[in-house]
């Protein structure tokens, strides 16, 4: 018995087991593929790759199922990501080209993954603490406050009342705005913070250092807050819908967790494969509730970074934000990686960082 033949079966025992949900036995795969070899080979493989943890036999009378092992064999051995038909690829720019916002574009894209996956479909808005700066806005409101417009390279607007006493001139205001704008252009939300303080002690723009702080801890404040990331769900009450309570119910308890489902695919995004996505399976995910799922997800946007002194600005490859899938063991990998993978390519393009947003 060779090795490549015993692997051989594992797949086709894998492929089998998705597509049916049902213990595939050794007569089935005789008849489904073309192994070359006989029932009772095939047998005495299946049973051979049970000993080696690929595969479990439910019952003794019944067939055999994939193990996490089994599956994590099958997704490595899966040398490329089968792109998305023209069609598809078609679809999906159709599809999440009619958006109106950044809000409206995620939160579509988790509709269309779901839809064409089965499984619940998540997306992140780009982390502020990876984003650059693109330009402030400020402007009275009161006698006493201003409000900063703030907004990032990946199309993050955010808005905040500044306390300031007394009220600056709009003569001052435009010139402060403007001097913020030059210099912070492109930096990082943290360096913006200290270059805006640094403004506010020239003597141009001495007057200001009250509103130069306050401006500065708004923008230090943003970079540092995790719940400044949105996520957007889909397809929760289908998959519960198709799949077993007791299979899907711890699932359904993690995704009520969204900080641990946001730091899990935070964290897989950034470890992708060279197909570009990252699939966790089961134990992998280092989530009980998630024992009997598996997570694939891949990153979109490129982050910025800019040096010390604001000079350059160069692309470091770690995404902004992730778009990722999550459903039961037994999903199918080959579609779910090429959804996933195409959506994500899009939303970087949309983002700006990427001109192609298809899938390739």
């Amino acid at each position: 018995m060779t090795q490549s033949r015993r692997m051989l079966v594992l797949r086709a025992v894998v492929e089998d087991y998705i597509r049916s949900q049902e213990p595939v036995g050794s007569t089935s795969l005789t008849r489904n593929h073309h192994l070359g070899v006989s029932s009772a080979t095939v047998r005495n493989d299946m049973a051979a790759l049970e000993d080696e943890g690929y595969l479990i036999q439910p019952h003794t009378s019944a067939g055999r199922v994939p193990t996490e092992k089994g599956y994590r064999y099958f997704v490595d051995r899966l040398a490329t990501v089968v792109p998305l038909s023209p069609a598809q690829r078609r679809a999906i720019g159709n599809f999440l080209g009619g958006s109106v916002s950044l809000e409206d574009t995620l939160q579509r894209a988790a509709r269309l993954l779901a839809r064409i996956t089965g499984q619940v479909a998540v997306v992140a808005s780009p982390a502020l603490s990876k984003s650059t700066l693109r330009h402030v806005e400020i402007v009275p409101v009161s006698m006493s406050k201003l409000l900063a417009v703030i907004i990032t390279d990946t199309g993050r607007v955010a808005q905040h009342t500044l306390e300031v006493r007394p009220l600056p001139s709009t003569d001052l205001l435009t010139s402060f705005s403007e001097t913020v704008n030059a210099r912070c252009c492109g930096q990082s939300l943290p360096l913006a913070a200290k270059t805006i303080i640094t403004v506010g002690t020239t003597v141009e723009h001495g007057e200001l250092s009250a509103l130069a702080e306050a401006l500065s801890s708004t923008l230090a404040s943003m970079a540092e807050d995790e719940q400044a990331t949105d996520m957007y769900m889909a397809g929760t009450s289908k998959l519960a819908h198709q799949h077993s309570g007791t299979e899907m119910a711890p699932l359904l308890d993690a995704l009520e967790e969204q900080v641990v489902i946001m730091r899990l695919m935070n964290s897989l995004s950034e470890e992708v494969t060279e197909n570009g996505v990252g699939v966790a399976i089961g134990s992998e995910t280092h989530t009980p509730e998630l024992m009997h799922a598996s997570v694939v997800t891949s990153g979109y946007g490129h982050t910025n970074a800019t040096a010390s002194d604001g000079s350059a600005t160069a692309q470091t490859g770690k995404p902004v934000a992730f778009v990722g899938s999550i459903g039961p063991t037994h999903m199918d990998y080959v579609t779910t990686m090429a959804a996933v993978r195409a959506v994500a390519r899009y939303l970087t393009g949309i983002i700006g960082e990427d001109t192609t947003g298809t899938d390739s």
